[in-house]
């Protein structure tokens, strides 16, 4: 039996480790109990000779992100600006269209229209817009050493029990530690692998049952120069051919200009299906695509290829993030971020904002501190939601955009004015000839029929 904690976090990725963190330096007594071999949970950067560094998991990060920034900033760990000098590709029914800024061009004014509506609320790409130099994994690997020997790897949680004076928490590997409260810091799909005493609350039960993870396959093909620059592109292609592995693409090329690489994304159900090839067999096909659409056979000669199938991972159970199919968050989500007793809840899907990024993993395991240091009288109730000044470095700076970018509508509303304009003016030319005489016959013959 371990010594008496005062609090357990379940979970070493970034949302656990940031409230540990917290905790710590806030005088608690704190243990982090990993599952994996590793912390960082869906962040994860590999290291080695071909790619120095590469995230395989999360990697950006952007103006509002200030959380992040801010522990980044607190860490040492710096950023840098991602590649988007160049042409665009947009691969469409066999044929590619290069262009630049914000959205494809479109000869169709309808969909120029919803292209522009959409961009207004996408905020013109202003989520991609930096990584981190030499990765995001360091954010978890730095705090893991400032909790100097508080996190322990390789301890899936099993049972949590809550029927006593203190909360007891058993590993897979039979070590049992007790605390005063527990966060649980991972997906909650996860949580259906703990045995609970009392059992959950049934509405937490039923909703930890219904929030399935994506699933995500990141693939990072290697060259041995970044042949697109050369060609005026930026490396950022957008395919839509049914066939395709890949969906959308990204230079991910060091900073220095040093290891020259396209990152791609098999997304949803291809990332499903293409999960049955091997490796070397997605990698062809994914060489075989990027030709295509770049119009090239240097994309058929990669020198290096690295991938991670999110969907294998059992202490994760796919990425980006868990989601909400229809009609979930109406009937269950009230309990997401709600206390079971001494259990309290963070992981990124608990977030208010930014919910399935890094910076919305930090919100919510500093969220869920503060709410147990509330709760031991440490803090009010009004400190638990604390703001977040913005960062000095990455400011969010306004969107410039035209009169007509700013107010045209969608095509959808474009067609319904122009609809409410014919029903009205019809209304009107009706009531004018009635008024002017017109339909009288009409009228008296109505009248004379339907006495």
């Amino acid at each position: 039996m371990r010594d008496t904690y005062d609090v357990i976090v379940i979970g070493g990725g970034i949302s656990g480790l940031s409230a540990a963190k917290l905790l710590n330096e806030s005088g608690l007594n704190v243990v982090v109990l990993e599952a994996q071999d590793r912390v960082g949970g869906r962040t994860h950067t590999i290291r080695n000779k071909e790619v120095q560094y590469v995230d395989v998991g999360g990697a950006y990060v952007g103006p509002t992100q200030n959380r992040l920034l801010r522990i980044a900033k607190e860490l040492g760990v710096q950023t840098y600006k991602v590649y988007l000098s160049g042409h665009l590709i947009q691969h469409s029914k066999g044929k590619s269209n290069t262009f630049y800024g914000a959205f494809p061009p479109a000869y169709n004014p309808l969909v120029f229209l919803d292209y522009n509506s959409f961009m207004r609320t996408m905020d013109q790409w202003g989520s991609e817009e930096r990584k981190f130099v030499g990765g995001s994994g360091q954010i978890s690997e730095k705090i893991m050493e400032r909790l100097q020997g508080r996190v322990k790897l390789q301890s899936p949680v099993i049972r949590l029990d809550q029927t006593g004076e203190t909360v007891i928490v058993e590993t897979l590997n039979h070590e049992i530690y007790k605390s005063n409260y527990v966060i649980s810091a991972i997906p909650p799909v996860l949580t259906t692998k703990i045995h609970f005493n009392p059992e959950l609350p049934s509405v937490r039960n039923q909703l930890i049952h219904r929030l399935p993870m994506g699933s995500v396959i990141k693939c990072m093909m290697y060259y041995k120069e970044a042949f697109w620059r050369k060609m005026g592109y930026c490396g950022c292609m957008m395919i839509e051919d049914e066939d395709t592995p890949i969906g959308f693409t990204l230079d991910d090329t060091k900073p220095d200009g040093s290891s020259p690489a396209l990152i791609g994304f098999i997304l949803s159900r291809k990332a499903s299906s293409l999960a049955n090839l091997s490796k070397e067999e997605r990698k062809r096909k994914i060489c075989e695509y990027y030709a295509k659409v770049m119009g090239t056979e240097d994309a058929l000669h990669p020198v290096h290829y690295e991938e991670k199938d999110w969907c294998k991972e059992q202490y994760s159970g796919g990425c980006y993030t868990a989601y909400f199919p229809p009609g979930i968050m109406t009937q269950f989500g009230s309990v997401i971020r709600k206390p079971v007793g001494k259990l309290y809840f963070a992981g990124t899907e608990t977030a208010t904002s930014w919910s399935g990024y890094m910076e919305g993993a930090i919100e919510a395991g500093e969220r869920a501190a503060r709410e147990i240091m509330c709760k031991m009288g440490l803090l009010t109730e009004h400190q638990i939601w604390v703001p977040e000044p913005e960062s000095t470095d990455v400011p969010a700076l306004p969107i410039t955009t035209t009169f007509l970018e700013r107010n045209l509508p969608t095509s959808q509303g474009l067609l319904r004015f122009f609809g409410y304009s014919a029903f009205f003016a019809t209304a009107a030319a009706g009531i004018l000839a009635f008024k002017k005489g017109y339909f009288t016959f009409e009228c008296k013959h109505f009248i004379n029929l339907h006495p």
